[in-house]
């Protein structure tokens, strides 16, 4: 009888874990203490990867596979993505230009704009989209469906076949990709400029790049390879990380997503400060 009526003075008085206050700081510890842990687990992941990576035998037939993927079926989309984009940039260039009386600096203006800021960004957001979500679905259905941990007992590495192949595609095309959403944006603004103004394409591409050098266009190009690395590597760690059925596919592929657009824009912000120091 005394135990049943301290219970029940208890239940009505408020203890520690239960007052607002407290409720917050541990919520708070906690989303701090999964935020390090999952970079941590991020860390390790890309530590197995890249030791399997640079460990024989080398899976070939499956990184060509990967390169056709993320490249050859990444191209439509890119292209035109490229292509509106150019368009885009063509009006809002030539509109602000004519304001200020400076309609000659069109074309290098579209230029270092797409190929400098426009193309390598808006690329590796479209890449992240489609290829993102494809590996992160894929992965994460061969892992509920324990055909990752087939492979383990095959003495397959699923880290050199599933993991190392797609992350590699991914830098290696992406650049790739860039340079040809930046053709289509180029060529799609020259036209939309040549249907107000007649402008042949070959001055065009003369004003544009006049004065151009190396370190202008290169560095934005390639500086994608690090947005390739991004989206390869968080689509395969949350794919193979996945528990959960179903749902945990549609939350790994959404996460994938979600996360490597956001760690992209955010190296896009400390790439261009690097480029700005080292290739001034």
């Amino acid at each position: 009888m005394t135990s049943t009526h301290d219970a029940s003075i208890q239940a009505r008085l408020p203890g520690r874990c239960n007052m607002p206050g407290f409720a917050v700081v541990d919520s708070a510890s906690k989303l701090i203490g999964d935020f390090f842990e999952w970079f941590g687990n991020l860390g390790i992941f890309f530590w197995r990867v890249l030791r399997a990576a640079v460990t024989p035998p080398y899976e070939w037939r499956e990184l060509i596979r990967q390169f056709d993927e993320v490249g050859s079926k990444s191209f439509p989309l890119v292209a035109l993505a490229g292509a509106a984009i150019g368009v885009v940039v063509s009006l809002e260039a030539r509109y602000t230009l004519s304001r200020f009386g400076a309609k000659s600096l069109f074309p290098s203006s579209l230029v270092y704009s797409v190929v400098e800021v426009m193309g390598p960004i808006i690329t590796g957001l479209v890449v992240s989209g489609r290829v993102g979500a494809g590996i992160g679905a894929e992965l994460a259905s061969m892992k509920v469906t324990e055909q990752i941990d087939a492979l383990e007992a095959s003495a397959i590495n699923p880290y050199r076949l599933l993991a190392a192949t797609r992350i590699l595609a991914c830098i290696v095309m992406l650049p790739l990709l860039t340079i040809t959403a930046d053709m289509c944006a180029l060529l799609t603004g020259w036209f939309a400029q040549a249907l107000v103004e007649p402008l042949s394409f070959h001055q065009f591409i003369a004003r544009g790049f006049n004065g151009a050098t190396f370190n202008a266009f290169v560095p934005p190009t390639f500086k994608t390879a690090v947005y390739g690395l991004i989206i390869g590597l968080i689509a395969c760690f949350q794919g193979m990380r996945t528990t959960g059925g179903a749902e945990g596919v549609g939350r790994a592929a959404t996460n994938s997503v979600v996360l490597g657009s956001l760690f992209l824009i955010l190296a896009d912000v400390v790439l261009v400060k690097f480029i700005l120091v080292v290739f001034p």
